[in-house]
Order: C-alpha cells, then structure tokens, then sequence
C-alpha cells in the first residue's frame, strides 16, 4: 500500500493547524530549557529539489506551506550573526547503505534534486552535505557547532520523522539542547508529523512554533 500524502499544512491554515498540535503537545512540553540565542544555531534540513519539486517522487506536499516560516528563521539567525547550517541529502552506491536497501530512488549529487530550494540556495552560505537520515553522521556538524560554542540547536525542515526526528535525537545524546518547530517542518501526512512531534516532546526535545523561535531573538536583542 503506497503511503498517503497531503496537504495537511497550507499557507492559509498553518498557523491555526500548529497551534492546535501545540495545544495537544503542552502537557509534554514542559519548557525545560530556555532558548538562548548567545548559544544557539539554527538547522536547515533538507530543503531541497528531492522534497520541494512538485514533479519529484518524494514530494512533499506541506513543504511549501513551511518555507516562509523557515526563510525567516533563517533570516533571523542572519541578522543577528548566529550560525546556521543547511543541509542537503544526497547518495552515492558507496555511501548509501541501507538507504538504497528501504528506497528504490536515490538523491545523487548534482541533480537537481540534490541541489537547495530557490530562496535558501541564493541566502544559506553554509550547505552540509549528508548521506543518512542522522545529519551527524560522518559529516562536520557537529565539530561545526562546537566550534561556534552552539549548545542549543533550533531544527526545521523535512521530514519531520525521518531525518528531523533522527538528527534531533543525536544532537540530543551529543549534548545538545534541542528545539523543534512545530510549523518549520514537515513531512508525507499530519499522522507522522504529529507521531515524531509527541515522541520527541516527551523525551528529547522542546517544542516551539516558529513565530516563538523569532520573538525570542528579537526579545534578546531589545534587553
């Protein structure tokens, strides 16, 4: 049975749809950690062709819904020199492993695919290349973030419970503190978004929407 997909996120509605997740996620979310933007870097995942293109076999249909959210955020981060990092999936026969043995489709480099969405490829100038869903695996990030004194990552992007939920689940068990964007990610259907959501609330990371993410920033800038 193929999996379903829709729109459960859609420019007009996503503000009223996440607040509603956010409202079934508070009894979990018990705001443990304050955002602290003096350490803090934002995490771009997977805003590329792959996911965003209307015509692609991974296509994912709450993707557009997001990227003005994920733009501002990243703009944001920006504005106030902090760092963000965004990262594209790709896969060669050598280092796929297991990803070649669950998907008939591989994101090979330089496809376009591979290649980042419009607005974030013109303004994102740090791109990480990685080839599993874990966006620490074998790559630099996490030397990357430690080099920057990052103890708090923000993570948005697709797909919420793929490579977003196993990225912020090994930022979790390397230390850091993580936050998850309600409305900044998204993935095929609302049952996974809202599944990976409610596990990863309940026991690695706090859940933000992304108008939080940015009120924060500016509320350290205005103290």
């Amino acid at each position: 049975m193929e999996l379903e997909r829709s729109a459960y996120f859609a420019p007009e509605s996503i503000a009223q749809v996440a607040a509603q997740m956010m409202t079934a996620l508070r009894p979990l979310a018990r705001d443990r950690i304050a955002l602290d933007p003096e350490r803090c870097a934002l995490l771009i995942l997977d805003m590329q062709g792959a996911f965003l293109d209307r015509d692609s076999h991974a296509f994912v249909p709450s993707a557009d819904a997001i990227l003005p959210g994920v733009l501002a955020l990243q703009e944001a981060f920006s504005r106030r020199g902090l760092p963000t990092v965004c990262t594209v999936h790709v896969n060669s026969q050598e280092d796929a492993g297991m990803m070649d043995t669950w998907w008939r489709n591989r994101i090979e480099a330089g496809t376009p695919g591979s290649r980042l969405w419009r607005d974030l490829a013109a303004s994102c100038t740090n791109v990480l290349e990685k080839s599993q869903y874990d966006a620490f695996h074998r790559t630099a990030l996490e030397s990357l973030l430690h080099e920057r004194g990052v103890e708090q990552l923000v993570i948005a992007g697709v797909m919420t419970h793929l490579c977003c939920d196993t990225t912020a689940r090994s930022a979790f068990v390397r230390g850091f503190r993580v936050f998850v964007c309600v409305d900044g990610t998204a993935t095929y259907n609302e049952a996974l978004h809202r599944g990976s959501l409610l596990g990863l609330a309940h026991g690695v990371a706090e859940m933000r929407l992304v108008h939080e993410v940015l009120r924060a920033l500016e509320d350290d800038v205005e103290g």
